[in-house]
């Protein structure tokens, strides 16, 4: 099994959540799909209150550019959201509700879709319910749920178990035997490692 650690404002995790069910079932690997947040990690271990792609804007130029590319490459739709990042916290409480239903893994690639591929506003719930909807949730138990103590607990629980596993930025994968890859471009490498070990 592989653990598929990702944020919904990471530019990087968007086509990895397009491309990690075919690859994983062309590979015979089990995926836990484990949504959490970066802005914490991000503030504790570099300092920062933004994405390092807005902090560094050589390094976001270049990030647009390549990930233009890899979803040409990919045949994924891409947009560049007018806004970067958006607040990914109501989307990923809503994930967690739906991975627990069963609903999770389409929801998650619906959202992502959303954000870069029609650069909508995913913190927007005028977004999301429509995408709960979609993806098989019921949008006003998904909604209350999203924000019980019990949701709220799971996400700040991912974040200190990403925290735990050396995760530090998204996606990230993690292999059972604790072997972590980092970014889109590991996926395939991560999936080979858990094939292996």
């Amino acid at each position: 099994m592989v653990q598929f650690w990702y944020e919904f404002a990471s530019s990087y995790s968007y086509p990895a959540a397009m491309r990690i069910g075919r690859l994983a079932r062309e590979s015979g690997i089990e995926i836990e799909w484990r949504p959490f947040l970066l802005g914490p990690l991000f503030k504790e271990m570099q300092g920062l209150s933004d994405s390092p792609f807005n902090a560094f804007p050589p390094k976001g130029r270049y990030m647009w550019r390549d990930l233009e590319r890899i979803c040409e490459a990919e045949e994924i739709p891409f947009v560049k959201p007018k806004k970067f990042p958006h607040n990914g916290l109501a989307a990923a409480r809503l994930a967690l509700v739906g991975l627990s239903e069963g609903w999770g893994e389409v929801f998650t690639r619906l959202v992502f879709s959303a954000n870069f591929a029609r650069g909508e506003d995913i913190s927007d719930p005028a977004v999301l319910e429509p995408l709960v909807t979609e993806a098989g949730g019921d949008t006003r138990k998904a909604r209350v749920r999203a924000n019980s103590e019990e949701i709220k607990d799971r996400l700040k629980s991912n974040v200190d178990q990403a925290r735990a596993r050396g995760i530090f930025g998204a996606p990230s994968f993690v292999c059972d035997d604790g072997e972590l890859f980092w970014g889109n471009d590991r996926l395939e490498q991560a999936l080979a490692w858990s094939k292996q070990h």
